[in-house]
Protein backbone atom coordinates (compact mmCIF):
# COMPACT_ATOMS: atom_id res chain seq x y z
CA UNK A 1 0.00 0.00 0.00
CA UNK A 2 1.02 3.65 -0.89
CA UNK A 3 2.75 5.58 1.86
CA UNK A 4 0.25 8.71 1.09
CA UNK A 5 -3.01 7.07 0.16
CA UNK A 6 -4.90 10.00 0.93
CA UNK A 7 -2.97 12.10 -1.02
CA UNK A 8 -5.47 15.14 -3.40
CA UNK A 9 -4.72 16.13 -6.83
CA UNK A 10 -6.39 18.82 -9.08
CA UNK A 11 -6.29 18.89 -12.66
CA UNK A 12 -4.34 22.01 -13.91
CA UNK A 13 -4.98 23.79 -17.19
CA UNK A 14 -2.38 26.02 -20.02
CA UNK A 15 -3.01 28.14 -22.47
CA UNK A 16 -1.90 27.66 -26.20
CA UNK A 17 0.58 30.36 -27.21
CA UNK A 18 -0.62 29.82 -30.99
CA UNK A 19 -4.76 29.88 -30.33
CA UNK A 20 -5.25 31.01 -26.76
CA UNK A 21 -7.59 28.32 -26.42
CA UNK A 22 -7.29 26.74 -22.85
CA UNK A 23 -6.60 22.94 -22.12
CA UNK A 24 -6.64 20.42 -19.72
CA UNK A 25 -3.18 20.29 -18.19
CA UNK A 26 -3.38 16.19 -18.74
CA UNK A 27 -3.42 17.32 -22.39
CA UNK A 28 -0.06 17.15 -24.45
CA UNK A 29 -1.30 19.18 -27.51
CA UNK A 30 -3.71 21.98 -27.89
CA UNK A 31 -7.53 20.34 -28.30
CA UNK A 32 -7.78 23.75 -31.25
CA UNK A 33 -4.82 23.46 -33.37
CA UNK A 34 -2.97 20.71 -32.23
CA UNK A 35 0.18 22.85 -31.46
CA UNK A 36 2.44 20.69 -28.68
CA UNK A 37 2.85 22.11 -25.55
CA UNK A 38 6.15 24.29 -25.27
CA UNK A 39 8.32 24.04 -22.39
CA UNK A 40 8.17 27.39 -21.44
CA UNK A 41 4.39 27.67 -20.99
CA UNK A 42 2.98 27.22 -17.63
CA UNK A 43 0.54 25.55 -16.09
CA UNK A 44 -2.10 27.42 -14.21
CA UNK A 45 -4.95 26.48 -12.26
CA UNK A 46 -8.41 26.48 -12.88
CA UNK A 47 -11.47 28.62 -12.06
CA UNK A 48 -13.50 25.59 -11.70
CA UNK A 49 -10.61 22.85 -10.16
CA UNK A 50 -12.13 19.73 -8.73
CA UNK A 51 -10.21 16.83 -7.07
CA UNK A 52 -9.29 14.20 -9.28
CA UNK A 53 -10.99 10.41 -8.29
CA UNK A 54 -9.94 9.18 -11.84
CA UNK A 55 -7.22 6.50 -10.58
CA UNK A 56 -5.26 6.41 -14.25
CA UNK A 57 -5.40 10.29 -13.68
CA UNK A 58 -4.43 10.33 -9.72
CA UNK A 59 -1.02 7.41 -10.98
CA UNK A 60 -0.31 10.00 -13.99
CA UNK A 61 -0.25 13.03 -11.24
CA UNK A 62 1.95 10.88 -8.81
CA UNK A 63 4.09 10.03 -11.49
CA UNK A 64 6.27 13.13 -11.23
CA UNK A 65 7.25 15.88 -13.78
CA UNK A 66 6.93 15.25 -17.59
CA UNK A 67 10.07 15.65 -19.81
CA UNK A 68 10.42 18.14 -23.09
CA UNK A 69 12.28 15.98 -25.42
CA UNK A 70 15.75 17.29 -26.20
CA UNK A 71 15.38 16.67 -30.06
CA UNK A 72 11.58 17.86 -31.05
CA UNK A 73 10.16 19.20 -27.87
CA UNK A 74 7.42 16.66 -27.50
CA UNK A 75 6.21 16.35 -24.09
CA UNK A 76 6.65 12.93 -22.67
CA UNK A 77 5.29 11.12 -19.06
CA UNK A 78 8.07 10.85 -16.36
CA UNK A 79 7.97 6.96 -16.80
CA UNK A 80 8.58 7.42 -20.55
CA UNK A 81 12.36 6.35 -21.84
CA UNK A 82 12.00 7.54 -25.04
CA UNK A 83 10.32 10.28 -27.11
CA UNK A 84 6.41 9.51 -28.54
CA UNK A 85 6.87 11.74 -31.35
CA UNK A 86 10.32 11.23 -32.68
CA UNK A 87 11.56 7.86 -31.05
CA UNK A 88 14.47 10.16 -29.52
CA UNK A 89 16.53 9.42 -26.11
CA UNK A 90 14.58 11.05 -23.09
CA UNK A 91 17.91 11.18 -21.15
CA UNK A 92 18.51 14.19 -23.22
CA UNK A 93 15.27 15.86 -22.83
CA UNK A 94 14.18 18.74 -20.41
CA UNK A 95 12.29 17.60 -17.30
CA UNK A 96 9.04 20.13 -16.52
CA UNK A 97 9.74 22.40 -13.60
CA UNK A 98 7.97 21.07 -10.40
CA UNK A 99 7.37 21.92 -6.71
CA UNK A 100 5.94 25.92 -7.44
CA UNK A 101 3.03 27.01 -4.98
CA UNK A 102 0.54 27.94 -7.73
CA UNK A 103 -2.30 30.78 -7.21
CA UNK A 104 -5.90 30.58 -7.40
CA UNK A 105 -7.30 31.36 -10.69
CA UNK A 106 -8.65 35.08 -10.69
CA UNK A 107 -12.33 34.93 -11.04
CA UNK A 108 -13.76 33.54 -14.68
CA UNK A 109 -15.54 35.98 -16.92
CA UNK A 110 -19.58 35.58 -16.55
CA UNK A 111 -19.59 33.90 -19.85
CA UNK A 112 -17.34 32.98 -22.98
CA UNK A 113 -18.87 33.42 -26.22
CA UNK A 114 -17.80 30.61 -29.13
CA UNK A 115 -16.13 31.85 -31.64
CA UNK A 116 -16.97 28.99 -34.15
CA UNK A 117 -20.94 29.16 -33.53
CA UNK A 118 -21.56 32.41 -31.48
CA UNK A 119 -23.22 30.26 -28.56
CA UNK A 120 -22.73 32.04 -24.91
CA UNK A 121 -20.86 29.55 -22.53
CA UNK A 122 -20.24 29.67 -18.93
CA UNK A 123 -17.22 31.80 -18.10
CA UNK A 124 -15.75 28.37 -16.28
CA UNK A 125 -16.29 26.02 -19.93
CA UNK A 126 -13.52 24.80 -22.02
CA UNK A 127 -15.34 23.75 -24.83
CA UNK A 128 -18.67 24.95 -26.48
CA UNK A 129 -21.71 23.40 -25.20
CA UNK A 130 -23.24 23.54 -28.38
CA UNK A 131 -20.66 22.77 -31.12
CA UNK A 132 -18.01 21.41 -29.26
CA UNK A 133 -15.20 23.70 -30.02
CA UNK A 134 -12.60 24.60 -27.98
CA UNK A 135 -13.08 27.70 -26.31
CA UNK A 136 -10.70 30.31 -26.24
CA UNK A 137 -8.96 32.30 -22.98
CA UNK A 138 -10.94 35.27 -22.43
CA UNK A 139 -8.98 38.43 -23.03
CA UNK A 140 -9.70 42.09 -22.60
CA UNK A 141 -11.14 43.87 -25.89
CA UNK A 142 -8.39 45.93 -27.05
CA UNK A 143 -9.62 49.42 -27.80
CA UNK A 144 -10.52 50.00 -31.29
CA UNK A 145 -7.14 51.56 -33.23
CA UNK A 146 -7.11 54.92 -34.09
CA UNK A 147 -7.26 55.58 -37.98
CA UNK A 148 -4.27 58.01 -38.69
CA UNK A 149 -6.31 60.25 -41.37
CA UNK A 150 -9.25 60.66 -38.98
CA UNK A 151 -9.08 63.40 -36.06
CA UNK A 152 -8.35 61.62 -32.85
CA UNK A 153 -12.06 62.09 -30.87
CA UNK A 154 -11.80 64.55 -28.38
CA UNK A 155 -11.01 64.03 -24.50
CA UNK A 156 -14.06 63.94 -22.29
CA UNK A 157 -14.29 67.60 -20.58
CA UNK A 158 -14.21 67.79 -17.11
CA UNK A 159 -17.29 69.92 -15.61
CA UNK A 160 -15.98 72.48 -14.21
CA UNK A 161 -18.92 74.20 -13.05
CA UNK A 162 -20.35 70.88 -11.10
CA UNK A 163 -16.32 70.92 -9.45
CA UNK A 164 -16.82 74.57 -8.96
CA UNK A 165 -20.27 74.25 -7.17
CA UNK A 166 -19.12 71.96 -4.90
CA UNK A 167 -16.29 73.21 -3.98
CA UNK A 168 -18.08 76.36 -3.57
CA UNK A 169 -20.77 74.61 -1.11
CA UNK A 170 -18.15 73.47 0.80
CA UNK A 171 -16.49 76.73 1.19
CA UNK A 172 -20.24 77.94 2.51
CA UNK A 173 -20.11 75.32 4.86
CA UNK A 174 -17.01 76.21 6.24
CA UNK A 175 -17.52 79.60 6.73
CA UNK A 176 -20.91 79.29 7.84
CA UNK A 177 -19.17 77.05 10.38
CA UNK A 178 -16.69 79.62 11.64
CA UNK A 179 -19.53 82.44 11.67
CA UNK A 180 -21.92 80.76 13.71
CA UNK A 181 -19.18 79.20 16.66
CA UNK A 182 -16.34 80.94 16.49
CA UNK A 183 -17.07 84.18 15.18
CA UNK A 184 -18.44 87.02 17.98
CA UNK A 185 -21.93 87.70 16.62
CA UNK A 186 -22.78 90.56 19.64
CA UNK A 187 -21.61 91.33 22.76
CA UNK A 188 -24.12 91.77 25.94
CA UNK A 189 -23.89 92.86 29.74
CA UNK A 190 -23.53 90.01 31.90
CA UNK A 191 -24.09 90.38 36.14
CA UNK A 192 -22.30 87.45 38.23
CA UNK A 193 -25.44 86.34 40.24
CA UNK A 194 -23.47 83.07 41.11
CA UNK A 195 -20.78 81.09 41.61
CA UNK A 196 -20.03 77.52 41.38
CA UNK A 197 -17.01 75.68 42.65
CA UNK A 198 -15.55 71.97 43.17
CA UNK A 199 -12.28 70.34 43.96
CA UNK A 200 -11.20 67.09 44.82
CA UNK A 201 -8.22 65.73 46.12
CA UNK A 202 -7.37 62.02 46.14
CA UNK A 203 -5.24 59.65 48.28
CA UNK A 204 -3.41 56.68 46.67
CA UNK A 205 -2.08 53.97 48.41
CA UNK A 206 0.26 50.63 47.26
CA UNK A 207 -2.00 47.93 47.16
CA UNK A 208 -1.69 44.78 45.66
CA UNK A 209 -3.31 44.31 42.15
CA UNK A 210 -4.02 40.60 40.83
CA UNK A 211 -3.48 40.02 37.09
CA UNK A 212 -5.56 37.09 35.30
CA UNK A 213 -4.60 34.81 32.21
CA UNK A 214 -2.43 37.99 31.00
CA UNK A 215 -0.61 37.27 27.52
CA UNK A 216 3.23 37.55 27.29
CA UNK A 217 5.57 37.27 30.13
CA UNK A 218 5.12 39.11 33.05
CA UNK A 219 6.90 42.38 34.40
CA UNK A 220 10.10 42.03 36.75
CA UNK A 221 8.60 43.27 39.35
CA UNK A 222 5.73 41.14 39.63
CA UNK A 223 5.23 38.06 42.35
CA UNK A 224 2.94 35.14 42.74
CA UNK A 225 3.50 34.19 39.48
CA UNK A 226 1.70 31.30 37.79
CA UNK A 227 2.16 30.84 33.76
CA UNK A 228 0.94 28.21 31.44
CA UNK A 229 1.44 27.67 27.75
CA UNK A 230 -1.56 27.17 25.19
CA UNK A 231 -0.97 25.58 21.94
CA UNK A 232 -2.91 25.46 18.77
CA UNK A 233 -2.16 23.79 15.50
CA UNK A 234 -2.39 26.04 12.75
CA UNK A 235 -3.03 24.63 8.59
CA UNK A 236 -2.62 25.87 5.46
CA UNK A 237 -3.69 24.48 2.20
CA UNK A 238 -1.50 24.97 -0.68
CA UNK A 239 -1.59 23.98 -4.34
CA UNK A 240 1.78 22.51 -5.46
CA UNK A 241 2.58 22.01 -9.24
CA UNK A 242 3.81 18.51 -10.11
CA UNK A 243 4.99 19.43 -13.47
CA UNK A 244 2.79 17.09 -15.60
CA UNK A 245 -0.67 18.77 -15.76
CA UNK A 246 -1.25 18.21 -11.91
CA UNK A 247 -1.17 19.74 -8.65
CA UNK A 248 -1.04 18.17 -5.27
CA UNK A 249 -3.03 19.98 -2.84
CA UNK A 250 -0.78 20.15 0.34
CA UNK A 251 -1.27 20.68 4.19
CA UNK A 252 0.61 22.31 5.55
CA UNK A 253 0.95 22.75 9.65
CA UNK A 254 2.45 23.99 12.50
CA UNK A 255 2.17 24.70 16.06
CA UNK A 256 1.37 28.36 17.61
CA UNK A 257 2.10 28.35 21.13
CA UNK A 258 1.10 32.06 23.67
CA UNK A 259 2.05 31.69 27.23
CA UNK A 260 -0.45 33.07 29.81
CA UNK A 261 0.25 34.38 33.06
CA UNK A 262 -1.46 35.19 36.48
CA UNK A 263 0.52 37.97 38.75
CA UNK A 264 0.54 40.27 41.48
CA UNK A 265 1.44 43.60 41.00
CA UNK A 266 1.81 46.60 43.66
CA UNK A 267 0.39 49.35 42.24
CA UNK A 268 -0.60 53.01 43.22
CA UNK A 269 -4.89 52.96 43.94
CA UNK A 270 -7.12 55.70 44.91
CA UNK A 271 -8.22 54.46 48.49
CA UNK A 272 -10.07 57.80 49.13
CA UNK A 273 -11.12 61.09 47.94
CA UNK A 274 -12.26 63.92 49.02
CA UNK A 275 -14.63 66.73 47.74
CA UNK A 276 -14.93 70.52 48.26
CA UNK A 277 -17.43 72.84 47.38
CA UNK A 278 -18.52 76.17 47.56
CA UNK A 279 -19.94 79.47 46.28
CA UNK A 280 -17.08 82.19 46.32
CA UNK A 281 -14.48 82.83 44.14
CA UNK A 282 -12.09 81.35 46.36
CA UNK A 283 -12.04 77.50 45.85
CA UNK A 284 -9.72 75.80 48.51
CA UNK A 285 -8.46 72.08 48.46
CA UNK A 286 -9.25 69.55 51.63
CA UNK A 287 -5.21 68.63 52.85
CA UNK A 288 -5.76 65.16 54.14
CA UNK A 289 -2.94 63.43 56.91
CA UNK A 290 -1.42 60.71 54.94
CA UNK A 291 0.97 57.80 56.03
CA UNK A 292 4.83 57.17 54.54
CA UNK A 293 3.45 54.81 52.34
CA UNK A 294 0.24 57.44 51.38
CA UNK A 295 0.43 60.04 48.63
CA UNK A 296 -1.68 63.04 47.09
CA UNK A 297 -2.87 62.30 44.18
CA UNK A 298 -2.88 65.57 41.41
CA UNK A 299 -5.87 67.56 42.42
CA UNK A 300 -8.63 68.67 40.08
CA UNK A 301 -11.26 71.37 40.01
CA UNK A 302 -14.66 72.24 38.55
CA UNK A 303 -15.26 76.12 37.94
CA UNK A 304 -18.76 78.02 36.94
CA UNK A 305 -20.08 81.63 36.54
CA UNK A 306 -23.35 82.32 35.83
CA UNK A 307 -23.99 85.69 34.44
CA UNK A 308 -27.45 87.06 34.20
CA UNK A 309 -28.11 88.98 30.68
CA UNK A 310 -30.84 90.54 28.66
CA UNK A 311 -30.90 86.94 26.66
CA UNK A 312 -31.18 84.53 29.90
CA UNK A 313 -28.77 83.05 32.12
CA UNK A 314 -25.38 81.88 30.30
CA UNK A 315 -22.90 79.71 32.27
CA UNK A 316 -19.17 80.19 31.54
CA UNK A 317 -16.48 78.32 32.73
CA UNK A 318 -13.00 80.39 33.44
CA UNK A 319 -9.73 78.89 32.23
CA UNK A 320 -7.79 78.96 35.56
CA UNK A 321 -8.27 79.57 39.45
CA UNK A 322 -7.01 83.24 38.77
CA UNK A 323 -9.52 83.79 36.08
CA UNK A 324 -12.09 82.75 38.38
CA UNK A 325 -10.81 84.46 41.17
CA UNK A 326 -11.93 87.89 39.38
CA UNK A 327 -15.17 87.64 39.38
CA UNK A 328 -17.26 88.87 42.39
CA UNK A 329 -21.20 88.75 42.86
CA UNK A 330 -22.59 91.64 41.49
CA UNK A 331 -20.04 92.54 38.78
CA UNK A 332 -20.92 93.67 35.49
CA UNK A 333 -19.16 92.27 32.30
CA UNK A 334 -19.08 92.23 28.71
CA UNK A 335 -19.58 89.20 27.27
CA UNK A 336 -18.84 88.09 23.54
CA UNK A 337 -21.16 85.74 22.44
CA UNK A 338 -21.95 83.33 18.64
CA UNK A 339 -24.32 82.86 17.04
CA UNK A 340 -25.01 79.72 18.74
CA UNK A 341 -25.73 81.51 22.11
CA UNK A 342 -22.29 80.53 23.29
CA UNK A 343 -20.27 82.42 26.04
CA UNK A 344 -16.57 83.32 23.76
CA UNK A 345 -14.76 85.41 26.00
CA UNK A 346 -15.55 87.80 29.27
CA UNK A 347 -14.26 90.79 29.26
CA UNK A 348 -14.32 93.86 31.89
Amino acid sequence: MEKNENRKFVELEWVCPNCNSRNGGSRKTCRSCGAAQPDEVKFQRAADEKIVNDEKAVAAAKAGADIHCGFCGTRNPATATTCSQCGGDLKEGRKRQAGQVLKAAPPPPKAITCTNCGTENPGTANVCKQCGAPLQQAVPTPAPAQDPLKPAAPAKKVNWWILGGIGALLMICCIAAILFFVIPSKSVQGTVIDLQWQTSVAVQEIRPVNYSNERGSPPSNAYNVSCHTESQEVCEEKTVDQGNGYAEIVKECHTESEQYCDYTLDEWATIQTFDLSGNDNYPVYENPSITSDQRIEESNNALSVTFSTSDGLKEYTPDSVSEFQQYEIGSVWTLKMNAAGGILSVEP
